[in-house]
């Protein structure tokens, strides 16, 4: 194919998004990315490479089967979390083991709410995940987890009920973010961070509804939001007052169920 682009693509004074107010205008450039999308996904899902090398430099045309395999994850997952209604999501450390009292909390919270109704999802490995699906699926609940493929595979723990691996780490943040009604951190890593702030930045951007946020464990998370308090406002002024009120730091599994009892109204 030489350098001949995988998809021939509109000219790029067509893909400008055009004035909101013309509907005209929005409704011709949605046929038009439309056209391309289907033409992508067409041709990309005979191409689709068993081992995806790593994303390192972006590539110089557009790589169909790149658009089928991100687009198919999309459609499976958002299939999936659609047969759930009410939903809790528990994030924390994969090393975190049973008998560790933050995993023992993880199924305690996990097993209360699953019997008030709650599905409760995780990112479906090891550590604070596995708590949580296993409270869930001791106590006769859903119990989904949205697993993530890496090179040290990352294996489902075994008190699923459902599950989905992706093989984008954003595609499955947008499902996480998209999944439930309540959103329980406890002590984790840079993935269990990230997760954090995607939720808090969503929140506090109004791209969400505001969602309950939930911190579990003073003794990690205190020294975090006193970074937040004293350095990114207090120092740099670079959040608001009010941002400090979009989560709650709980330190027993009673307060935080009282609190999602309370807070979610759904």
């Amino acid at each position: 194919m030489g350098d001949q682009p995988l998809i021939n693509m509109p000219k790029s004074e067509d893909l400008i998004v055009p004035n909101a107010a013309d509907a005209g205008s929005v409704d011709e450039h949605h046929r038009e990315m439309g056209t391309v999308l289907v033409r992508a996904i067409e041709e990309g899902k005979h191409d689709v490479p068993a081992a995806p090398a790593p994303l390192v430099c972006k590539p110089r045309k557009l790589e169909s089967w790149r658009v089928f395999k991100i687009m198919s994850e999309f459609v499976e997952g958002f299939d999936l979390l659609r047969n759930y209604g009410l939903a809790v999501t528990l994030f924390g450390s994969v090393r975190t083991k049973p008998g560790d009292p933050y995993y023992e909390a993880a199924v305690s919270l996990a097993g209360r709410l699953a019997k008030q109704g709650y599905a409760v999802i995780t990112g479906g490995s090891a550590g604070i995940m596995e708590a949580g699906n296993k409270g869930a699926g001791e106590a006769g609940g859903a119990s989904v987890g949205l697993n993530i493929r890496l090179s040290d595979h990352q294996s489902l723990n075994t008190y699923l009920t459902e599950s989905f691996v992706f093989d984008h780490f954003f595609v499955r943040k947008v499902m996480l973010a998209f999944a439930s009604e309540i959103y329980v951190y406890f002590p984790g890593g840079y993935g269990t961070l990230d997760e954090f702030t995607e939720i808090l930045t969503l929140v506090q951007t109004k791209k969400i509804q505001q969602v309950p946020i939930v911190l579990y464990g003073k003794d990690y998370w205190d020294p975090i939001v006193d970074l937040f308090r004293n350095h990114l406002l207090g120092k740099f002024h670079t959040i608001d007052e009010a941002d400090l009120a979009l989560f709650q730091v709980v330190d027993t599994v009673d307060e935080a169920y009282d609190y999602i009892i309370k807070t979610v109204k759904c």
